[in-house]
């Protein structure tokens, strides 16, 4: 069962540690390079626990409303890439919202607590595969920076004259 309290306290733990929240990112990066999110619900998902870090592996565990499961073959997908999945269902504890008296709890100005069932997916990604898609995407993004430059060696460098720099206004 999972406290909608723990879930804030974990997500307040990650904006306040910018290493985890640096895992995290490398972590959904992976995710969407390689193309989960085109199967249903997927992109619903909410992070409730993690990411806990291990010397080989990174756990993140993600969560859905029951009724929106997330499509298992993108699950499937992650494991040809050697993630481990395990699915499960539990219940997160939160307060109703308050419409009428009846919503409140006794003696009390709070919502009553309400047991709503949810999936839960344990994703757990080697950090080998996260730094494969991290340097990935360096390459592409030095790639959009400087496209189609060619290397010139530094020997080569060195060889090239010097243009003459003619002021604006001066003709030669």
């Amino acid at each position: 069962m999972k406290d909608l309290i723990e879930i804030i306290k974990n997500t307040e733990t990650l904006y306040n540690s910018n290493s985890s929240l640096a895992v995290l990112k490398d972590f959904e990066r992976v995710i969407d390079e390689l193309d989960v999110y085109v199967y249903e619900n997927w992109d619903k998902g909410e992070v409730i626990k993690g990411p806990d870090i291990e010397r080989h592996w990174v756990t993140v565990e993600l969560m859905w409303p029951h009724r929106e499961m997330p499509n298992p073959i993108g699950a499937k997908r992650l494991t040809e890439y050697g993630c481990k999945i395990r699915y499960r269902t539990t219940e997160l504890v939160a307060p109703r919202e308050i419409k009428d008296h009846n919503d409140i709890r006794h003696n009390s100005k709070k919502g009553k607590l309400d047991r709503l069932p949810v999936w839960v997916v344990e994703v757990r990604m080697p950090k080998k595969l996260m730094l494969e898609m991290f340097r990935g995407y360096q390459d592409r993004v030095r790639s959009q920076i400087m496209p189609d430059e060619p290397e010139i060696p530094a020997s080569a460098q060195a060889e090239q004259p010097v243009e003459q720099v003619v002021e604006p206004g001066t003709e030669q």
